[in-house]
């Protein structure tokens, strides 16, 4: 694999002051991005040569064809050319660049350097020192990885296509060219063209209803990382969730949506009375059709949803407290490189635990976090049987690999646990002091794990007089001994349930009422099913609780993946229909590695997957054809 250059990024230390947006709250702020400072580190996995000139802000103009299914159009980036270059480097990936022009319009000359699979290649053009503005004339093309485009049939509605990108973590450079790294923080605006009868939505400012010309206006004017650039256009419809926020859905979802969110409005004050302002203005939601990769990205002032959190009874709104937490542990702060990774999910993972704890109380958000512990547990044993034990360390080397493989468990949990065991050592109110404090230092601002170790020791351990094994946790493998124990003891009761199984002939005999546990009981319930418990027992399980089709996604999830384990084969149906219908890569990893365990299974998954695969996202297939060694 071609290697890219080795990029020193200079990050902005920026100064912060107030200014009011025409359609946000008066609580936003924006950032000038001219009163900056450096900080310069290594990111591998972008071509672009920031430490002498960078973009501050981008320009899109934008049409969607979805007949084509292409974006066409320019994009003008305002530079800041701190060392008097001749050449400004953008990254690039199945984007067709038709001229470039500087200042006044006049065309320049620009260089496409040789195309690696996964980092696109260099697109380097000429500028002089007095370039203000560079402007990129392109279109998208079909193998553009950010874009999802679905045909009407893919959606909920079936009339209307839709379309939405997904860039993290390196797959911005797909649809727009761009410095494709966390590194550098811009503003940016959209001009955006669409079907009359679509919407169309970013993270920015956004409309609420459709309009006569299609024709859609955008502006963030917080800095933030070419990767929290998002776009979605759809038959979309908005309903208020409260003062500041809302969700967007197509219209048949409208209100299945708003039933499960009517706590967001106080998950907002709840994670402010934590950990200060919430500085986007509005938080919104877009409830996307069933083929979007992730639970949830955190994409300013619109999170970016899969509709499986839509439980009925928002027992799966966790994810929106992840993606939340998110406005302030990742998109506030954020990670330098992607070898910094957990210090996005790892706060956000634990930041996300202190909002359920306000909303829902400490016994729902311990069970939450111990069956992530689970998880952990069970990925950590993975990860050091297999190739890169490394992978276990908080800070990784993922030069010469897929950024995404680092986003593990090990990012998540074991970075989440990593500062639950530092609240558990100084205390949660000094705590809470610390991280109010690091949020508030380091506002639109980009951070190294090692910056993050000083300013630790810095303003936590060394006036505390605590001595903590912090290099053992971020540089060590697996999991350190002392990291602090979660407890349930509901978890308790279900395990007594659970151990059961085998000795019952008939599942009322376990005395579950269905009505009183939450899904993560049932998922505990599901994982410590004994051994030795075979397919006749799984199935007297299924006809009492009708885990096959329940519609919960994460107990269907559970129970498929012990089903192939245990030769349940009723569950095959069911599952085909969840993997054909579902594209969120959390669950049809586990399941399809699961299937690929032997020759009948490897077959099924592979006939599932060929109906499946065209509704995945590239993301979502890209690790399903590794699994099942798929050739498309």
């Amino acid at each position: 694999m071609l290697k890219p250059l080795k990029l020193l990024v200079f990050l902005p230390l920026t100064v912060l002051i107030s200014c009011g947006s025409p359609t946000a709250d008066s609580d936003e702020q924006t950032v000038d991005s001219t009163q900056t400072t450096s900080l310069v580190v290594d990111d591998v996995h972008s071509y672009s040569n920031v430490n002498e000139v960078n973009s501050t802000h981008l320009h899109l103009n934008l049409s969607v064809d979805f007949e084509q299914r292409i974006l066409n159009g320019s994009v003008v980036h305002s530079i800041n050319n701190t060392a008097g270059t001749n050449k400004m480097i953008f990254d690039i990936r199945d984007v067709e660049i038709s001229k470039v022009t500087l200042d006044d319009g006049t065309e320049t000359t620009f260089e496409i350097g040789e195309a690696d699979d996964l980092l696109g290649a260099a697109l380097t053009v000429d500028i002089s020192p007095e370039t203000k503005e560079v402007e990129i004339f392109f279109a998208t093309t079909p193998e553009s990885e950010a874009l999802q485009w679905l045909n009407p049939q893919q959606t909920a509605g079936k009339k209307h296509p839709y379309l939405f990108t997904q860039g993290q973590a390196v797959l911005t450079r797909t649809w727009i060219p761009c410095q494709d790294t966390p590194g550098n923080r811009i503003t940016y605006s959209a001009d955006i063209q669409v079907p009359t009868d679509l919407l169309a939505v970013m993270s920015a400012d956004n409309p609420t209803e459709k309009n006569e010309e299609g024709k859609y206006h955008f502006e963030m004017e917080n800095p933030i990382p070419c990767y929290l650039i998002a776009l979605a256009v759809g038959d979309l419809e908005f309903a208020s969730l409260g003062e500041r926020t809302g969700v967007y859905s197509e219209p048949s979802e409208i209100e299945k949506c708003k039933n499960e969110f009517t706590d967001v409005e106080a998950m907002v004050e709840a994670a402010e009375g934590l950990y200060g302002d919430y500085k986007w203005g509005r938080y919104d939601i877009i409830v996307l059709p069933p083929s979007f990769p992730f639970g949830g990205m955190e994409n300013p002032k619109l999170t970016f949803a899969t509709p499986t959190i839509l439980a009925g009874d928002k027992s799966l709104v966790s994810l929106i407290a992840h993606e939340l937490a998110h406005s302030w542990s990742g998109n506030l702060v954020t990670n330098a490189t992607w070898d910094d990774f957990w210090l996005n999910e790892g706060f956000t993972v634990y930041f996300e635990n202190r909002i359920m704890e306000e909303i829902y109380g400490k016994e729902r958000a311990d069970m939450l976090l111990s069956i992530e512990y689970q998880e952990l547990e069970h990925e950590n044993e993975d990860i050091l049987n297999g190739e890169f034990p490394e992978d276990t360390h908080l800070k990784l080397d993922l030069e010469n690999r897929n950024p995404d493989d680092g986003m593990t468990a090990i990012a998540y949990v074991k970075g989440a646990m990593f500062l639950k065991t530092l609240e558990a050592t100084v205390g949660r109110e000094k705590f809470d002091d610390f991280l109010n404090q690091y949020f508030g230092d380091h506002e639109f601002q980009t951070l190294t794990t090692e910056v993050f170790i000083a300013y630790l020791d810095e303003n936590l351990l060394e006036p505390e007089g605590v001595d903590f094994n912090v290099d053992e946790w971020i540089y060590g493998e697996g999991i350190p001994d002392n990291c602090v124990k979660v407890e349930s003891d509901r978890f308790l009761k279900v395990e007594e349930k659970s151990i059961k199984v085998p000795i019952v002939e008939n599942a009322a005999e376990l005395g579950i009422n269905k009505d009183e546990w939450t899904t993560q009981e049932w998922m505990h319930f599901i994982r410590h099913i004994p051994a030795e418990v075979g397919a006749d027992k799984l199935e007297m399980l299924d006809k009492e609780f009708g885990f096959s089709d329940c519609g919960n996604s994460e107990i269907m999830a559970e129970w498929y993946v012990l089903s192939i384990e245990r030769g349940y084969d009723k569950i095959n149906p069911h599952m085909e229909d969840f993997l054909v219908n579902v594209g969120r890569r959390k669950f049809l990893e586990p399941i399809y590695t699961e299937l690929a365990k032997s020759e009948e299974g490897l077959a099924l998954g592979r006939e599932i997957y060929a109906k499946a695969r065209p509704n995945y996202h590239a993301i979502s297939f890209n690790t399903i054809d590794e699994i099942l060694g798929w050739d498309s």
